[in-house]
C-alpha cells in the first residue's frame, strides 16, 4: 500500500510539471518557477529535494522580482492540493522564504493561501486528524508572522518618513505592545507538534519541528532583548500604566516560559535534533515583579532609584542571568542539521541553474 502510494504520488507530481511546461508563459505563469515549486513540495514524504528548495532561495537573493512569481506558483500549487505532505513542504517552504529577510516578503502581507480548514483528502480520518491539526496550526503561525512582520515594516517606516529619514525610538507602550505581539506568536508556535504516535517517528514530521524550534529560539530570544531594555526604561521613568501592562508581560512570560520546558523536553523524547540543543529556561525572578508592583502602587512618576554599584547589578541579573538565556548560542547554523528548509541563508549558488531572467510583472499580490 505505501509502495502504491509513493508511485500514485510520482505520477501526479510528473503529471503537474508537465502541464505547467505545456503553460504559456504570462503575467502570472512561469514554467521554470513551477516545476521547481512542484518537485520542492513532492507527495514524497521520506525525501525533501534539496537542490530545488536551494534553487527557490538563491532565485529570491537574485531578483526581488522573482518573488511573485514564486508565490504564484506556490499558492497555485497549495490551493489545489489534499495531501498533508505537500501541504507541509509547501509551509515548511514559504518558511524559508521568511528566512531570507528580503524586504519585498517582510512586506506581504498574510499567506497567499489558505489552511485553515485543510483537510487531508487520502488518509482515513482516525489518522488524518493529527496531519490536519499539524498543518493548520503552522499555517496560522506562519500567517500571524507574516502579518505582523508587515505591519511592523509599514509602522516603522511610516514613522521614520515623518522624521526624515531618522530612526525614531519606539515609546514604552509601543515596546510593550511588540512584546506580547511576541508572545502570542509564542503561543501560535507551541500549538505547533505532532499529536498522534505515528505522527512522532515520520521524518517529515521531525524535519519541519526543527524549523519550529529554531524559529522558537530566535522569537524568544528577541522577546528578551526587549523585555530587558523596557524594565530598565521603566525602572529608570518610572509610570504606572505602563508598569501595569509590564507586570501583565512578565507574569505571561512566567508561565511561558513553564510552557517552553514542557515543549523542549517533548521534542526531544521525540528525537528533534534541535531540541537538544536548547539551553534551559530561566525562571522569572520574583524581584522583578515585585519592583514592577512597587511602582503601581506608589504612583504614576515613581521610578526605582539604584546607585551605579546597584544598577551594575541590577543590569547583570535582568540581562544576563535571566533575559538572554540564549545569548549562549551566537550562530544558528552551528547546531542545525541538514534541513534545506533551515538554510536559506546560505549560498548555494554553485547547486543552482541560473534563475530564469526577472519579468517586470503585474502586480499578483498586493504588498
Amino acid at each position: 500500500m505505501r509502495l502504491w502510494q509513493k508511485a500514485t504520488g510520482a505520477i501526479k507530481d510528473r503529471k503537474s510539471i508537465w502541464t505547467a511546461k505545456l503553460m504559456h508563459n504570462g503575467p502570472y505563469q512561469n514554467p521554470i518557477f513551477e516545476a521547481v515549486v512542484i518537485k520542492a513540495t513532492s507527495h514524497d514524504e521520506h525525501c525533501i529535494d534539496c537542490k530545488n528548495v536551494q534553487r527557490v532561495f538563491q532565485w529570491l537573493r537574485t531578483s526581488p522580482l522573482h518573488l511573485k512569481p514564486l508565490l504564484f506558483a506556490l499558492s497555485f500549487r497549495m490551493e489545489k492540493t489534499k495531501n498533508w505532505v505537500v501541504a507541509i513542504k509547501g509551509l515548511m517552504l514559504m518558511h524559508g522564504v521568511f528566512c531570507t529577510n528580503i524586504a519585498a516578503v517582510q512586506k506581504m502581507g498574510r499567506l497567499p493561501f489558505d489552511f485553515s480548514n485543510f483537510s487531508d483528502g487520502y488518509l482515513h480520518p482516525s489518522k488524518a486528524w493529527g496531519f490536519n491539526s499539524f498543518v493548520r496550526a503552522y499555517f496560522n503561525y506562519l500567517d500571524q508572522r507574516s502579518a505582523f512582520v508587515s505591519s511592523e515594516f509599514k509602522r516603522v517606516s511610516m514613522k521614520n518618513n515623518k522624521k526624515d529619514g531618522l530612526e525614531v525610538e519606539e515609546t514604552l507602550m509601543e515596546e510593550l505592545k511588540m512584546l506580547q505581539n511576541f508572545q502570542a506568536l509564542i503561543d501560535s508556535l507551541l500549538h505547533i507538534k505532532p499529536r498522534n504516535e505515528s505522527m512522532k517517528q515520520n521524518a517529515l514530521i521531525l524535519e519541519a519541528m526543527d524549523c519550529v524550534i529554531v524559529e522558537i529560539f530566535d522569537v524568544y530570544s528577541k522577546f528578551c532583548k526587549r523585555m530587558a531594555n523596557v524594565l530598565m526604561r521603566i525602572y529608570d521613568v518610572g509610570g504606572r500604566e505602563e508598569a501595569a501592562v509590564a507586570l501583565k508581560v512578565l507574569q505571561k512570560a512566567s508561565s511561558q516560559g513553564e510552557d517552553l520546558s514542557c515543549y523542549f523536553k517533548f521534542c526531544k523524547v521525540i528525537g528533534v535534533l534541535n531540541a537538544s540543543q536548547c539551553p534551559k529556561i530561566e525562571r522569572i525572578s520574583d524581584e522583578d515583579i515585585e519592583d514592577l508592583e512597587r511602582i503601581i502602587s506608589s504612583g504614576d512618576n515613581m521610578a526605582i532609584v539604584l546607585s551605579d554599584s546597584c544598577m551594575e547589578k541590577e543590569l547583570k541579573t535582568v540581562i544576563t542571568e535571566q533575559w538572554e538565556v540564549f545569548d549562549d548560542v551566537d550562530d544558528y547554523s552551528s547546531w542545525q542539521n541538514k534541513n534545506p528548509f533551515l538554510d536559506s541563508s546560505y549560498d548555494y549558488s554553485l547547486l543552482c541553474p541560473p534563475p530564469p531572467p526577472p519579468q517586470v510583472l503585474p502586480d499578483l499580490i498586493s504588498f
